[in-house]
């Protein structure tokens, strides 16, 4: 059987979004066929819009998402109909060679759905990570399913399937932030307060936000950071080492995705420092750093893929902190909207005026 259901496509570069109708089979092997209950815009669905993913047009945007399995297909085990879910965008093979050796958070040969998802007139859709679920109705690898606790809302557990755990997984998996440690996060959109969080969570004592927006530093406040610094009208290194006793943080994290940010947050470090780059720059973007001043500081420079994640693993413990009232996942949600406003969506994006809309359904 196949389904028609409504969803957002982004059919050329930078062009408008469209909500049209799309055709979703149901599920074969190893599939499973979710009813999406909530999902968030992301700045990467901006990105896919824009091209800078790739230009597999079109696409099937949407990514951040939660819902309940309506039907799986032959040979799933590890999800029901019925189950609620957080979708993730990586569900390791368990057969190459970052599995292999023990670290599926590396795996590069993550698991999709076999079958396409499509317009009416049968043009295939690409979908955003792997996923594509602003719609109705989605199909995936079942492995990229993972089923939390149903007491958790949709609009706030669907966040953790990408943005929140890039950033709590910035600070807590990559950086290894740990109790006493200090730390500086660049950019305080969503993802990086969620790093900010994921550092309170981890026990840092000093924690600093980095913008250019007032409001985004009173929001790092109010995830954990202890000091803010508006990187409009000082000059953020200056202000961390005087925060720090002239000595840069323990872990420094770029959540924006540019060259000025990172040789920010590199040159932010104390000696033999991490600097975790969760940030997604563009493809054109380069940077030159003197080759003494890496080798001279000594410590680790990271880039974190989906807060170096394992979504089996993470996902019902960050649920079950929210359960439990340490993790404010609730507020990361700015506003909930329906599957026609995502364009509008994407413009407040930019304008800095929210953290995370979110489309419920």
């Amino acid at each position: 059987m196949v389904h028609q259901v409504n969803g957002v496509v982004a059919e050329t570069k930078g062009a408008p979004v469209k909500l049209t109708r799309i055709l979703v089979p149901d599920p074969g092997p190893d599939e499973a066929l979710v009813r999406v209950k909530a999902c968030g815009v992301c700045h990467t669905d901006l990105h896919y819009r824009e091209g800078a993913i790739n230009d597999d047009f079109p696409f099937l945007l949407g990514h951040e998402a939660s819902g309940t399995v309506e039907s799986v297909g032959e040979g799933v085990t590890n999800v029901a109909p019925g189950d609620f879910v957080i979708i993730a965008w990586r569900a390791p093979c368990g057969t190459c060679r970052s599995c292999q050796r023990g670290a599926p958070w590396y795996c590069f040969s993550s698991r999709n759905a076999s079958q396409a998802m499509t317009l009416t007139d049968g043009t295939p859709l690409s979908p955003a990570l792997g996923i594509g679920a602003f719609a109705e109705l989605t199909l995936v690898d079942a492995r990229q399913a993972v089923k939390i606790s149903p007491q958790a809302s949709p609009e706030a557990a669907g966040l953790v399937g990408c943005g929140i755990m890039a950033g709590l997984g910035a600070a807590m998996n990559t950086g290894s932030v740990g109790r006493g440690d200090s730390v500086a996060v660049f950019g305080c959109g969503g993802v990086g307060n969620a790093a900010i969080a994921g550092a309170h969570l981890a026990g840092a004592h000093t924690i600093i936000g980095v913008d250019l927006e007032d409001r985004k530093l009173a929001w790092a406040k109010e995830f954990g950071a202890t000091h803010t610094i508006n990187a409009s009208s000082a000059d953020p290194v200056q202000e961390i080492r005087n925060i720090t006793g002239g000595n840069g943080v323990n872990v420094s994290i770029e959540a924006v995705g540019s060259p000025v940010t990172y040789e920010q947050a590199f040159y932010a470090r104390d000696h033999a420092g991490t600097a975790a780059l969760v940030g997604v720059p563009s493809p054109d973007m380069k940077i030159e750093l003197p080759l003494l001043e890496i080798f001279g500081r000594g410590g680790s420079l990271k880039s974190s893929w989906y807060g170096d994640c394992l979504p089996s693993r993470d996902f019902p413990m960050l649920i079950d902190l929210y359960l439990q009232g340490r993790l404010d996942l609730d507020r990361f949600v700015s506003e909930t909207i329906g599957i026609d406003e995502v364009e509008e969506a994407f413009h407040k994006m930019e304008r800095g005026e929210v953290l995370r809309s979110v489309v419920v359904f």
